[in-house]
């Protein structure tokens, strides 16, 4: 700022100084000593009020500054005229100056009478001149109320007012004198925010302004923001604004210390938008900062802050201001050649368009031609930003000499830094933002030699300023962009790159794409030129701006290298090799985009036009050093590395089979990915890594939750969640944290020597066990084949249960990060030991093929609860895994298989022999998984037989009515001495009791079975239309909780023609109503009632024995569960009773009046049992029939009838 006195041009009036005001600011008394007669006369008014009038500061510096202000007025002449005005009653003043506003209020503002001032003899000049120093006063009181009630009832428009007491240049002074002492004395009557808003109607207003605030320094925040509040949104508009604005800015010259604080209050309150700009020219900082100057940090604050509202204001100011005409004086005008020079003075020297560069010439020379200063790019990208700005915000139009420096300024070469790198980008971006900068031949010509100077030295600048997004990226990005005619892309690009919203029309491209598409980048050079670019080290979110990445991603979707011929697929493997966390968020949408340019044709005329897929052994080197444990797996490469190759393997498996109608059309068959890679790739580890990582993953996790529920169900077992979270727990972590033994640390080799010495060596290999549950899931992979393999021999006599237990345990943690691994060891190793053939090695494709394999193990398993529990928890796996197979494997074949038969019997005109549908091999699929299931259920339900039990006969035959408990405690001698050796002394129970190995292999087989029904209750229905062993149906009734689905179909199964499946449903039926006695359960049996009647009319005689000898019993549960079919049932027993009695009579006497007892037990059953007696009187005829006809199957049969009487009368009367 001015440091000495400003005169304005006009009435050459002094005004206060900055030194002078900071001297009356700070009451300085030596520098006001020093100010010279012109400067002190201004501050004339204060300093003598100061003299005379008692102050607050009693204190002895302030009275020594006193007498130096006393001693500096004494020699100035027009002190005695202030200290006259000072000498007026104001109290007086001030009561009359109330009256006359209250009389002009009344009169409606007119100029009627005056209580301050009778009527004028002459002019107010005059008058002022003549009169004594009261008059003086309220001359001026007067003309400065009607003035200020002019404002006020002005509405805001705006008024000069022609006063004669303001503008004579002779009294200028005396009226300052007067005016600063009414302030000063009658601050009530005249608030000082007021007074400075009428002077602004005045002329000379500015001056009288700054006189005033000098002589109350205090008020210089409050008059200004007064000022501001009061004033107009666009200030350029009207000459109330532009004086507004001049009077505020002659304040601010006046102190250049709060210039930036009264521009903050001009962008708070939107108001005088030049003035902001002017106090921006005027400022001068202490320190010059080379980077950026105060104007282009201040406009570029407003038109890129995040203030929408303050955006809009300054923008306006920007329209408006190009509306008028070119004025010298405009603050607009003003502001655009301040930084017209700024950009020029940074501009190469040696620029010019008119003489290009079309000679050779090396690097240094070229950069020294049309190099820009280190120093300068700074400056120079806060410019083009700030311009860009201006432009596309604002909408300046520039002209042309701007146009032509800011053209000079965007083709000149910076040196290569990271500062070089962004003004590169940010000038690219501009001339694709404002094309028509470019207007002639030579500007056209000088912009292709920049952009192909650009192309040349991008591999140069990206090394030299060590950054991983450089240029060369986005001029590929607009280039494809160009090619795919994506134009709104290349705007938002544009957008993203200046960090701003620009309104670009497609259209104004027209020009840049024909230069980009015919002469710079042609679709084919775009390709070459991509796959050379290296790939981004450590990729990741943290990284970024535009990447080759983003190139090759367009490239990939608009098929330019399928095209041209062009391999990608290094480019894409080494970066997918070169990433880390955080996920980048291309890098998915990239991997899907080249699978699909892997399998479908660039065109239907060329179907040979695809990428090549990564290899099986590329694949391989990532997760090389997987089976050796955690460490050495993440040391070679990042665990988004991997993660990344399982989604691509994963996905692209996905889309081939999604994919097999349209590539058997076309006769392609893409090469899917071996059984043997996919074993050797650790899935399920991966995906218990990333599940920790969510985060940094974005949705990479759950995609890769969704394929495996896909292609892997085997993989995503709920089972198999819950055991994580027992593993992966708060509970075992500090588990493992407090009990902690680094000093224990045993080998494979010491553990498969203890295994191999059981059960001599138990209480060592339950250390080294108990040891190995310590560890973590990862560091127990190297174990596991010792673990797995010595499985066998703890089926051995006399090894202790705990040891199988805590086996079982480590199974399921290493069963959370290699499970198809563990599987497949764990199968050959439980394998039966026979001696005469050798065993067969399966494998993983073995086992899906035929789940069955798994239950083909050591018969010892079967009484080995714990492994017992792990072999069907494979079994579960291999079922599902089995129909994922299937699945694929028929999706797969299918259309290849009918697309090449139709294209045959079009070729051979075998017209006979139709494509077989592919329905039929769906069904085909059905019933093999069926079939599958099915036979798994049944030979689990064949193992909770006691070993002494074979089933002879066929199922469902009916067999020995007694319960399974009860056969069980039946069971051979052997079979106790089996189980009774393999138990540890003291341990469990005899084999009779609950406790049994049987019974907890029961519970866990009946388990297993639940969640099979649920999961498919078709099966269920297959099981039991097929039947099993009636002796298992009180087992799997009562442990089998989903088994209640029966009764939905049980009328269907006695349906069924033949008789053994029609008994086998009715003692099923029985079992369920006594468990489940609900209104479906009674017309259900009431159903088979109803049927076993109509069955008795139409049965021979030896099936009649056949059928109702078995079911009789049931009738028992029928009448327990439900008492209101008593009577249906003994209709049915009487019925029964005669026809078998009528075939008895028919051949030998009736030794016995069967049909009168039955009739009686029909009629009065309470009078057939004895108080006190007991049921073993009710088996006397069951005894007698086996003395008397055991011959006579009729014979057989009236008995079974009579005793199946008694035992309903029994159950009734006891409640049993």
């Amino acid at each position: 700022f001015k440091s000495k006195a400003t005169v304005t041009s006009e009435a050459r009036l002094q005004f206060v100084s900055p030194y002078a005001f900071e001297a009356m600011q700070k009451v300085d008394v030596v520098r006001l000593a020093a100010l010279s007669d012109p400067e002190l006369r201004l501050l004339l008014p204060c300093l003598v009020r100061m003299a005379l009038c008692a102050p607050a500061d009693q204190s002895q510096s302030w009275a020594q500054d006193k007498k130096l202000i006393l001693r500096l007025l004494s020699g100035v002449e027009a002190v005695n005229s202030i200290v006259a005005l000072l000498s007026v009653d104001f109290h007086a003043l001030e009561q009359d100056a109330r009256k006359e506003q209250q009389l002009r209020h009344k009169a409606g503002g007119s100029n009627g009478e005056s209580i301050l001032v009778s009527q004028l003899q002459h002019g107010l000049t005059l008058e002022f001149e003549h009169s004594d120093p009261l008059r003086r006063l309220r001359l001026a009181l007067s003309e400065l109320l009607a003035i200020m009630n002019k404002v006020a009832d002005s509405n805001g428009e705006w008024f000069l007012k022609s006063s004669e007491l303001f503008e004579s240049p002779v009294y200028l002074e005396e009226v300052a004198d007067v005016l600063c002492i009414l302030q000063a004395e009658l601050p009530s009557l005249l608030p000082i925010i007021d007074v400075a808003e009428a002077l602004l109607h005045v002329r000379n207003g500015d001056w009288f302004l700054c006189l005033l605030v000098a002589n109350v320094p205090d008020s210089f925040n409050e008059v200004c923001r007064g000022l501001i509040k009061n004033g107009e949104r666009q200030d350029e508009e009207s000459m109330g604004g532009r004086r507004r604005t001049e009077a505020l800015r002659q304040l601010c010259q006046m102190n250049p210390s709060q210039a930036l604080n009264i521009r903050a209050m001009v962008v708070e309150e939107c108001h005088l938008p030049g003035l902001g700009v002017a106090l921006t020219l005027d400022y001068k900082p202490d320190t010059a900062d080379d980077a950026v100057s105060p104007l282009v940090s201040y406009v570029s604050g407003l038109l890129l802050g995040t203030n929408g509202k303050v955006r809009t204001w300054f923008s306006m100011f920007i329209r408006n201001g190009q509306q008028r005409k070119r004025e010298s004086s405009s603050v607009l005008w003003q502001m655009r050649r301040q930084l017209l020079l700024e950009l020029v003075a940074i501009l190469p020297r040696s620029r010019s368009t008119h003489e290009p560069n079309d000679s050779v010439e090396d690097a240094e020379s070229s950069s020294g031609y049309s190099g820009l200063r280190e120093e300068h790019v700074v400056k120079a990208s806060a410019l083009l930003r700030l311009y860009c700005a201006l432009m596309g915000i604002a909408g300046l139009r520039p002209t042309d000499e701007e146009a032509e420096q800011l053209l000079q300024l965007m083709t000149s070469r910076p040196p290569a830094t990271p500062a070089g790198v962004r003004f590169v980008s940010l000038s690219f971006c501009k001339l694709l933002a404002f094309p028509t900068l470019v207007s002639t031949p030579e500007q056209e010509q000088l912009m292709v030699m920049w952009l192909s100077w650009m192309i040349k030295e991008e591999e140069y600048f990206e090394s030299a300023a060590g950054v991983a997004a450089s240029f060369g990226e986005m001029l590929l990005l607009v280039a494809m962009y160009f090619h795919s005619n994506q134009l709104s892309a290349i705007i938002e690009l544009v957008c993203s790159t200046l960090g701003m919203k620009i309104a670009i029309k497609p259209s104004s491209l027209s020009k840049m794409k024909t230069i980009f598409t015919q002469e710079i980048f042609t679709e084919q050079v775009v390709t070459a030129h991509a796959v050379r670019v290296a790939v981004t080290n450590n990729l990741s979110a943290n990284i970024t701006g535009f990447l080759p990445i983003h190139c090759i991603y367009q490239l990939l979707r608009s098929r330019a290298f399928t095209k041209h011929k062009v391999s990608i697929k290094d480019w894409i493997y080494r970066q997918l090799c070169e990433t880390s966390t955080p996920l980048h968020t291309q890098l998915l949408p990239l991997i899907d985009v080249y699978i699909n340019s892997i399998l479908t044709p660039a065109s239907k005329a060329n179907p040979e036009a695809t990428n090549q897929p990564i290899t099986e052994q590329e694949i391989l080197t990532v997760y090389q050093g997987s089976t050796a444990g955690v460490n050495e797996l993440l040391n070679i490469y990042s665990i988004t590395t991997q993660l990344l190759i399982l989604y691509y393997i994963l996905s692209y498996e996905e889309a081939l089979l999604s994919n097999t109608k349209q590539l058997a059309l076309m006769q392609r068959k893409p090469k899917s990915y071996s059984a043997i890679l996919m074993d050797q790739i650790p899935i399920k580890y991966l995906i218990t890594q990333a599940q920790g990582l969510q985060q940094e993953l974005g949705g990479l996790h759950s995609a890769l939750l969704r394929l495996l529920a896909t292609n892997y169900p085997h993989l995503c077992m709920v089972e198999d969640w819950v055991c994580e979270e027992e593993v992966t727990g708060t509970l075992p972590l500090l588990r493992r944290m407090l009990l902690t033994s680094n000093t224990c640390r045993y080998s494979q080799t010491q553990l498969h020597d203890a295994f191999q010495k059981v059960p001599s060596s138990g209480p060592r290999l339950m250390r080294m066990l108990d040891h190995l549950t310590l560890l973590s899931a990862g560091d127990l992979i190297p174990y596991a084949e010792a673990l797995t393999g010595s499985m066998g021999l703890l089926l051995g006599p006399s090894v202790p249960r705990r040891i199988p237990q805590t086996l079982n345990k480590l199974w399921m943690v290493l069963n959370t990060v290699m499970p198809r691994r563990l599987w497949v060891m764990t199968v050959n190793a439980l394998q039966p030991s026979v001696k005469m053939l050798r065993q067969q090695r399966y494998i993983q494709n073995d086992l899906m093929v035929d789940p069955l394999i798994v239950l083909r193990c050591d018969q010892r398993v079967y009484r080995c609860p714990p492994l017992m529990d792990i072999v069907l928890h494979m079994l579960n796996g291999y079922l599902l895994a089995s129909k994922a197979y299937l699945n694929s494997h028929l999706k797969e074949t299918a259309d290849f298989d009918r697309q090449s038969q139709t294209i045959s019997n079009l070729g051979l005109g075998q017209a006979g022999q139709p494509d077989t549908p592919e329905v039929t091999r769906e069904e085909l699929k059905n019933a093999l998984l069926a079939a599958q299931d099915s036979a798994a259920v049944q030979i689990l339900l064949e193992v909770c037989l006691p070993t002494s039990e074979v089933q002879t006969g066929p199922p469902g035959a009916g067999g020995d009515a007694e319960s399974l408990l009860q056969s069980m405690r039946a069971a051979p001698v052997s079979i106790k001495q089996e189980e009774g050796a393999r138990r540890a002394e003291g341990e469990g129970e005899p084999d009779g009791g609950l406790l049994s190995d049987l019974r907890e292999v029961q519970c866990l087989i009946c388990c297993l079975l639940h969640q099979m029904f649920i999961a498919d209750p078709n099966i269920a229905k297959l099981v039991h239309f097929q039947g099993y062993p009636q002796a298992l149906l009180p087992l799997t009734v009562a442990g089998i909780p989903s088994i209640h689905i029966c009764l939905d179909f049980i009328p269907e199964l006695l349906a069924q023609p033949q008789l053994e499946k029609q008994i086998f449903a009715i003692q099923l039926l029985s079992h369920l109503c006594t468990q489940y006695a609900l209104p479906k359960s009674l017309s259900v049996a009431r159903l088979a009632v109803s049927v076993m009647a109509t069955l008795l009319t139409v049965l021979t005689r030896a099936k009649r024995f056949s059928f109702f000898m078995p079911t009789l019993p049931c009738l028992v549960a029928f009448c327990q569960a439900f008492p209101p079919l008593y009577d249906d049932v003994a209709t049915l027993l009487v019925q029964l009773g005669q026809v078998c009695a009528s075939d008895v009579s028919t051949k030998t006497r009736d030794i016995d009046p069967l049909i009168t007892r039955l009739q009686y037990l029909k009629e009065k059953p309470q009078e057939v049992l004895v108080p006190g007696g007991d049921k073993s009187k009710l088996s006397l005829p069951q005894r007698a029939a086996e003395e008397l006809g055991g011959a006579d199957p009729d014979v057989q049969l009236c008995y079974r009838i009579e005793a199946t009487f008694m035992d309903i009368i029994s159950t009734s009367q006891h409640g049993l």
